[in-house]
């Protein structure tokens, strides 16, 4: 999952793949503003076939947020802080 990922955070925000991480801070590290997370959310939600929260996309600071947000969602998983 962690390399469908990047490939899309790649694409979107034009970031060599092999300059993201999973530590890489989306906006911080790679440039993105919140709109841009909302459309990468979007694209992934569509991807992946699941639905983010507002709270759960506005969350994401890290590429492993959004990953572990992917996770949980595909696998069925509520977070009680979300």
């Amino acid at each position: 999952m962690l390399e469908k990922i990047i490939s899309v955070i790649s694409e979107q925000l034009s970031v060599e793949p092999d300059s993201i991480t999973i530590d890489s801070d989306i906006t911080d590290d790679l440039g993105a503003d919140s709109l841009d997370i909302i459309e990468l959310t979007d694209r992934l939600e569509k991807m992946f076939g699941i639905t983010a929260t507002d709270d759960e996309i506005m969350s994401v600071e890290t590429v492993g947020d959004l990953e572990e947000i992917l996770t949980r969602k595909i696998s069925g998983i509520h977070d009680e802080k979300y």
